[in-house]
């Protein structure tokens, strides 16, 4: 495909779906508080992983599962998503996702290791239906921005998991509750944000009412998509770059403390990483969408990260901050790069969902095994070296990735 067709199946949506537009300030409004949720649940539990262990006396294995749990969840519940949100449609859907992570949240706290499980598996598949349904809903609301507009929600996603990051000891010291109080009080989010988003769903009762009346042309959906070799890297890319993320994620702030660093002083680090991840999230997107291939780009971001890497082999609590710094870039650049890969890579709204279905289904089975595999490895070796070395390999799989999905085509 032409460059010129590419960037006009950006600015032109393929079904005119939309009756009325949204009104832009209440929907934008839902979109980011919607994006608050989707990364603070799980980003507020790794600071309180070794209280969490101690309560319930886990190996360092178990403890692994709590971040994995959720992440393996959203790869199984991703396909079902445009399911879901061709019967019941977009808005909906969304709020029913946004409601039952806050149930997930509440179940995680109850005083038992089976509901501190449950509470993840229905996290993950909460935050899978909303990874699935925002990349389509974007594209279909701002099909002339939406490369813009997916730097503004992945942004929003990390400054909700730097909030996250950055209180959940405060907050367990303020509320006076232990780590149960910090963590539950994360429901309060989903709520507010359930609230704020039901605009969008009575807009969208409305436009079904009168569909009837409208008659419309539907997308075909793409042909063969899990067998083209550009969905796959696409998948790869974000399947790996996410393993990374969700293994530090899981383990930074305790590999920074076994080499000696404060558990206070690690926190703050793991959350500074969350900050510069937003200036990733919200420029590489842009640069994105002002390219017409993204190939470098992509190579670059699997770079930072193989050197944020290295700087933790080298130099673990001496090095933390600028380490910190590069793996915030990469980490953020690389999510935005990825999200950005869906809208860039399809010609529709429903294109772009039925590529996220698959992209994240393989990607955040993927990146399940980073969290446990993480753990596993370090009761093995009984040190962090041997999973440093592992994400560096997988670094330069991620450049590979990268370039093939980087390359300028689109697919249906």
């Amino acid at each position: 495909m032409s460059v010129t067709r590419a960037q006009q199946s950006l600015r032109t949506p393929v079904v005119p779906v939309r009756t009325k537009l949204a009104h832009p300030a209440l929907l934008l409004t839902g979109i980011v508080l919607v994006a608050l949720n989707m990364r603070a649940c799980l980003a507020a539990i790794s600071p309180m992983v070794g209280e969490i262990q101690r309560t319930f006396g886990l190996s360092a294995t178990a403890s692994g599962l709590i971040t994995t749990v959720p992440v393996l969840f959203q790869g199984v519940g991703a396909p079902l998503t445009p399911r879901l949100t061709r019967r019941f449609g977009t808005e909906r859907v969304v709020l029913g996702a946004v409601l039952v992570l806050g149930a997930g949240v509440l179940l995680r706290v109850l005083p038992s290791v089976a509901a501190l499980y449950a509470g993840c598996v229905v996290i993950g598949v909460a935050i899978a239906v909303l990874n699935v349904s925002m990349p389509g809903l974007v594209k279909r609301e701002f099909p002339h921005r939406a490369p813009a507009m997916t730097g503004v929600y992945s942004t929003t996603m990390l400054v909700g998991a730097t909030l996250a990051a950055g209180s959940s000891v405060p907050l367990e010291h303020a509320l006076g509750g232990g780590w149960r109080a910090s963590l539950g009080a994360w429901s309060l989010l989903a709520l507010v944000a359930a609230v704020a988003w039901l605009p969008q769903v009575l807009r969208g009762r409305q436009e079904q009412l009168g569909a009837a009346a409208v008659p419309t042309r539907q997308p075909k959906p793409i042909a063969g998509l899990w067998r083209l070799p550009l969905a796959w890297q696409i998948s790869l890319f974000m399947g790996i770059s996410s393993l990374m993320v969700y293994t530090l994620v899981a383990w930074l702030p305790t590999i920074l403390a076994d080499h000696g660093m404060s558990r206070d002083q690690a926190g703050l680090v793991f959350a500074f990483s969350n900050l510069v991840q937003v200036a990733g999230a919200f420029l590489v997107p842009l640069a994105a969408g002002r390219m017409t291939r993204q190939r470098g780009l992509a190579v670059a971001m699997a770079a930072l990260n193989a050197v944020g890497v290295a700087g933790l082999l080298i130099a673990p609590v001496s090095g933390a901050w600028v380490s910190a710094t590069v793996l915030g870039l990469a980490q953020g650049g690389s999510l935005g790069l990825a999200l950005a890969f869906i809208v860039l890579r399809t010609g529709s709204a429903a294109g772009a969902a039925q590529l996220g279905g698959m992209s994240q289904a393989v990607g955040y089975l993927i990146a399940a095994a980073g969290p446990v595999g993480g753990g596993a490895l370090h009761q093995l070796t009984g040190g962090w070296t041997a999973v440093l070395v592992v994400l560096l390999v997988l670094a330069a799989a991620a450049a590979l990735a990268g370039w093939g999905a980087g390359r300028n085509t689109t697919l249906g």
